[in-house]
């Protein structure tokens, strides 16, 4: 019983244990079966992401296949584009090319219509310059036969037609008649002897001191044709040959070959006549400054002191003077062996060979240009430009006694007895004659201006010649008193060159 008893408690223990065990077991199978429904939850979910994931990566694989054809469109377009643009760009460059030619074309037609229209004016300059030409010549022509009226009507036509076009209005048959015509040549016989030289007072373009190699110091005064003369100094013995008046005190002194410097004071009463004992055949005289002047002989040189008029010095020469002039504001001395010497003072001279063959007779120089001019004993000129290039000018028969340059202007007189201008930029330098006489021309000198020169003769004549253009063409002008008749000037003119009035009138009217 007790063994009963022991296994009944042992079987409901174990009845116990196992009613535990089966309610573990049952609660494990809660457990479990909640564990397996969420694994099917999980598994669920798993397969509804894996769906997911698979229909993302079919929009991923269907977007990336929307790319590649929306890449292969793009380049496509891309490459449609490029072939557009470089069709666009040939027809750019095709139209730029029919511009530019077209631009070409409008310009050649321009040159081609300004080369017409300048063939044109050149062609009519030319003819207009042919016909102010032509005027001239037929002016002197009228003028020689006594037809004044026509010959003052050409002369001006002339000098019209050559100044409108451009011509040159020195020329010969244009100048001439204006010179002519316009009575610019007046001369007065004032001098026993040669008129050697002449000067201007000081200031003033109408009064004028002249000497001659009769002894004769003689101031002269212009009032319109009429020239009044007064005698300063007058006394045979003495054979004068320069004269200068000194700008500071208003002196007048006269070198004369005897030996002798004759100074007049600016009152024109007090005479001073000094002795150059040591300098034999005085020939010029230079200013060198304020305080003195020299003396230039054949062998010698003396220095004036002008305060007090004496000689303050005297210089022995090695070589004899022919003639002297001035070069760069120095005296520049001439001698008989080919040479010349630049004066810088009384002990001191520079010598050098003269550049031109033959006997020098007359010297000038251009400061602006720095051209040189050289007169010759037969006649002839050579110019020297500042490069050195000689030019050969013939156009006097004798001795070349005077010149002057005044910008491209060469003037020059000689024993023929002529005056002759020269346009020296000229590629071709042609002497156009102002003075034909039959005197030996001595000595010229222009006033301030430059308009009028006043010359001196062998005779003793002086000789004034306004050589301004404007001057003759203004006096011409006045003495104008109708104009051409149609017949006239179809005649002297011609029918192609539009009538017009010379004094003022309107051509119709002139016409009627």
């Amino acid at each position: 019983m007790e063994e009963m008893k022991k296994k009944e408690m042992r079987s409901a223990v174990d009845r116990s244990i196992s009613a535990q065990m089966e309610d573990i077991a049952n609660e494990q199978r809660e457990i479990s079966d909640e564990k397996r429904e969420e694994a099917l939850m999980q598994t669920r979910v798993a397969n509804e992401m894996r769906e997911r994931s698979e229909q993302e990566r079919q929009n991923a694989l269907e977007a990336e296949r929307n790319a590649v054809a929306s890449e292969k469109k793009a380049v496509e377009a891309t490459t449609v584009a490029e072939k557009q643009r470089g069709v666009a760009e040939r027809q750019t460059a095709f139209a730029e090319q029919q511009r530019a030619l077209a631009e070409e074309q409008q310009k050649n037609a321009e040159n081609q219509r300004v080369r017409a229209e300048f063939s044109k004016r050149k062609a009519d300059t030319l003819s207009y310059i042919a016909l102010g030409r032509s005027l001239g010549f037929i002016s002197n022509t009228q003028a020689q036969t006594g037809n004044t009226d026509v010959a003052n009507l050409l002369s001006y036509a002339s000098y019209l037609y050559t100044s409108r076009y451009g011509g040159d209005i020195y020329y010969p048959t244009v100048f001439q008649p204006l010179m002519r015509l316009s009575q610019s040549k007046v001369s007065w016989s004032e001098h026993l002897g040669a008129v050697m030289n002449l000067e201007f007072l000081p200031g003033q373009d109408n009064a004028l001191v002249s000497v001659s190699n009769y002894g004769e110091i003689k101031l002269s005064e212009r009032d319109g044709v009429t020239l009044h003369t007064r005698s300063l100094f007058k006394d045979s013995k003495y054979d004068f040959r320069d004269v200068i008046i000194d700008r500071t005190s208003g002196s007048i002194f006269a070198v004369s070959r005897t030996g002798h410097l004759v100074i007049i004071q600016k009152d024109l009463k007090t005479i001073k006549v000094i002795a150059l004992d040591k300098v034999e055949h005085p020939l010029r005289l230079h200013d060198l400054n304020e305080k003195s002047m020299l003396v230039i002989g054949e062998k010698a040189l003396a220095l004036i002191d002008l305060k007090h008029n004496v000689v303050s010095g005297t210089k022995q020469l090695p070589f004899r003077v022919t003639i002297g002039s001035r070069k760069e504001g120095f005296p520049l001395l001439f001698d008989d062996q080919g040479k010349m010497h630049l004066v810088k003072g009384l002990d001191s001279y520079v010598t050098q060979k003269v550049p031109v063959e033959g006997k020098v007779t007359a010297y000038c120089e251009s400061k602006n240009t720095g051209v040189e001019a050289y007169g010759m004993s037969d006649g002839t000129i050579w110019l020297i430009n500042k490069s050195g290039k000689k030019q050969k000018l013939i156009g006097h028969r004798s001795r070349i006694s005077k010149m002057k340059l005044n910008g491209r202007r060469l003037y020059s007189a000689s024993y023929d007895g002529g005056v002759n201008l020269w346009i020296c930029d000229k590629e071709k330098v042609e002497p156009m004659t102002l003075i034909n006489g039959n005197s030996w021309i001595m000595h010229f000198n222009f006033d301030s201006t430059k308009h009028t020169f006043w010359m001196g003769d062998i005779k003793g004549n002086l000789t004034a010649v306004n050589i301004s253009v404007p001057d003759m063409v203004a006096t011409i002008r006045k003495k104008l008193k109708r104009d051409l008749t149609p017949e006239e000037w179809n005649y002297y003119i011609g029918q192609n060159v539009p009538y017009e009035s010379f004094i003022g009138i309107p051509g119709k009217e002139a016409m009627r």
